[in-house]
């Protein structure tokens, strides 16, 4: 088993994404007893625009999710996520919080100095390593990462803030996979990111993430297990990718 060097504060190169791409998503609950139930949508997009942060570049990329339907009655979902990504080094000057899950509140925003380490957010000012992640940014920065070489086992590290905490995540190549979806067939790669165990994952790798497996490494499924049954979330629409889909069979 080998690691993979992932990340410092240098140029990275970004073939995986562009400004204007739009993902969207299907949440739903399956397990035998009630089979496959939505609970809500999600987006991830890329803004169009330019904003300059500390005079650098930068993606504006936003990620929202919402429940639907009868999930509203008893656990309402309504998240926001921001991230202003430097497009040159892929690391983020800041990050915006809007979270509303039931009972729960939380908003922040926190800035980012790659330059020094540290960050600020409405509650603390921390120091952290350079090149450290929000959990939008880390995403898109593992895009860019060359798994040509990964064999199945394989882990690389990446730094994310949260709620005032820096943490690693490492995560692990599970090989190649056919994903079927309603929009078809696709060709993916198989990642097992790294969460906390507690009460709900009682496993440190619960969660199953298969990505295009072609240059443009799009979310095409992820799958985590609960106490019964599993959350999945699976993409429903695309537009503005940087690079044709290749992965899509066509059947």
């Amino acid at each position: 088993m080998t690691y993979v060097n992932a990340q410092e504060l240098k140029p990275v190169q970004n073939k995986a994404f562009i400004r204007g791409e739009r993902l969207k998503f299907r949440v739903y609950y399956d397990s035998k007893i009630t089979g496959k139930v939505t609970a809500g949508m999600a987006t991830l997009e890329v803004k169009f625009e330019n904003t300059k942060v500390n005079d650098r570049n930068t993606y504006h990329i936003i990620g929202e999710g919402k429940s639907k339907g009868a999930f509203n009655l008893f656990y309402k979902v309504v998240d926001r996520f921001e991230s202003y990504m430097d497009e040159e080094y892929l690391v983020p000057w800041s990050f915006i919080r809007k979270t509303r899950e039931a009972d729960y509140k939380k908003d922040d925003e926190v800035r980012f100095n790659q330059y020094s380490g540290s960050y600020s957010s409405h509650t603390a000012n921390k120091s952290m390593k350079p090149g450290t992640h929000d959990i939008l940014s880390a995403f898109y920065y593992c895009r860019t990462l060359d798994f040509s070489n990964l064999k199945i086992g394989d882990r690389f590290p990446v730094d994310f803030m949260l709620d005032d905490s820096v943490y690693t995540s490492l995560i692990e190549f599970a090989g190649r996979e056919d994903v079927i979806t309603d929009l078809g067939r696709f060709h993916c790669l198989k990642f097992k990111p790294m969460v906390a165990t507690g009460n709900v994952f009682s496993q440190p790798y619960p969660m199953d993430v298969w990505v295009s497996d072609d240059d443009n490494r799009i979310p095409i499924l992820a799958k985590s297990a609960v106490a019964v049954g599993s959350v999945k979330l699976e993409l429903t629409e695309y537009k503005g990718l940087a690079n044709p889909l290749t992965s899509l069979v066509k059947e």
